[in-house]
């Protein structure tokens, strides 16, 4: 037993497994798993906060419900008094992370990497107190070291070690182009670990060789080692692909909240349970039972789908939006009536005007392409009635109502 550990009160104790069925909840692995309870144990003896670290680079900035994975994660470390580091990478941001690439990430600038670090904050807010969080640029540290230094941080760690990483290894054995400062991006993730003296480090579990990287810097510097807590990818509402805005499977936390409603019931059966444990805020005594009922078939997967979508929709929206957004829903798709609250546009533009720019221009898809696919899939209403004609020229004479999809509606008219 941990030194720490064996100094623990009573309460104390109680207090640490109490943190400890918190922390493994929904984890994939923790590395290593028994040094989790000896740093909560250390926390609460010295009555210091622990350093849990998550390092971004911001490259993407549109947060969806995937990235909430590790954001719920860190609240719960948040809630529990410890110290959230959020490294923001605005040095390595400009060499690009090569993890799950077939080849070298486009470098940032300083202005886009300040750009998307600013949006990151934003939509971090609603997850974290941001008040209470730390944040750090790496280039305050990275950005000083010299060549010497850089050769020093080098000869800490072999080529057949960063050769370990599958997507450099997979493409060596394919012939593809290695560049050598790809190299150093786990090796100054690792640095960061160095100088924020992290305790742990948070990460999808396509981060697995890159947190690592901090234990064996952390070492090599004779620091306190990091534990790595790697949490699973969600999978998006295709049920098969890891959450992503490019893959078109995505809940954004900055979509309205009856967008974000109608997809939480996209959802697949399957991933009812994986989604309670990972996304949302309920308890953990409350996603047991809501597991527990779904596999006896006392809960009906509709209604614990609705519960997981109006859930969704509190955590970013609040209450009431919660409330309005499943009436909206019921009304829409139980009963087959039309939305009480359609968006109403006067048509200014070119009348009659081509159906596939009309919906470009109305912002309800983003491109003539998507529009071409949408109506081709059937998934166009006018009034109503499907469309089905590609190069249908639309005439706004009078109220009309266009339909995209199940979710979106706008109410067209002109003078």
């Amino acid at each position: 037993m941990s030194p720490f550990i064996e100094q623990l009160t009573s309460d104390q104790e109680k207090e640490m497994k109490r943190q400890l069925d918190i922390y493994r909840q929904g984890v994939q692995d923790i590395i290593p798993t028994e040094e989790l309870a000896e740093k909560i144990a250390k926390s609460l003896v010295t009555n210091t906060p622990l350093k849990v670290k998550l390092g971004l680079d911001p490259s993407a900035p549109d947060v969806h419900l995937g990235h909430t994975v590790v954001l719920n994660k860190l609240r719960q470390f948040q809630e529990n008094g410890h110290t959230i580091q959020l490294i923001i990478g605005d040095f390595t941001g400009k060499i690009g992370d090569p993890t799950g690439k077939s080849s070298a990430r486009k470098q940032l600038t300083d202005e886009e990497v300040k750009e998307n670090a600013k949006t990151y904050f934003e939509q971090f807010g609603k997850v974290l107190d941001m008040e209470k969080v730390e944040l750090h640029y790496n280039s305050k540290w990275l950005s000083s070291l010299s060549f010497e230094d850089v050769i020093g941080l080098a000869g800490k760690i072999t080529v057949a070690r960063l050769l370990e990483r599958d997507d450099f290894e997979e493409r060596l054995a394919y012939g593809k182009s290695i560049s050598l400062h790809e190299f150093f991006y786990p090796l100054m993730q690792g640095y960061d670990s160095v100088m924020l003296e992290a305790d742990i480090e948070l990460g999808g579990t396509d981060q697995h060789f890159n947190i690592l990287m901090g234990r064996h810097y952390q070492e090599k510097f004779g620091k306190e080692k990091q534990i790595a807590i790697l949490m699973p990818l969600l999978e998006g509402l295709d049920g098969v692909e890891k959450m992503s805005k490019s893959k078109h499977n995505y809940i954004g936390i900055d979509e309205n909240p009856n967008e974000m409603y109608g997809k939480a019931m996209s959802i697949p059966d399957p991933l009812m349970s994986k989604y309670f444990e990972l996304i949302t805020d309920l308890e953990p005594a409350e996603i047991t039972q809501i597991k527990k009922e779904l596999h006896t078939g006392s809960l009906h997967p509709r209604d614990a789908k609705m519960l997981l979508a109006r859930t969704i929709v509190r955590m970013y929206h609040g209450e009431e939006a919660a409330e309005k957004a499943e009436q909206q829903f019921i009304t829409i798709f139980q009963k087959g009536s039309l939305p009480e609250d359609i968006p109403t546009v006067k048509w200014t533009g070119k009348n009659p005007e081509s159906l596939v720019q009309l919906l470009v221009d109305l912002h309800l898809l983003t491109s003539k392409s998507e529009a071409r696919r949408m109506i081709q899939n059937g998934g166009i209403r006018i009034n109503g009635e499907k469309v089905e004609e590609m190069d249908l020229e639309v005439s706004i004479n009078k109220e009309l109502i266009i339909q995209v999809g199940k979710r979106k509606f706008v109410k067209l008219f002109s003078e």
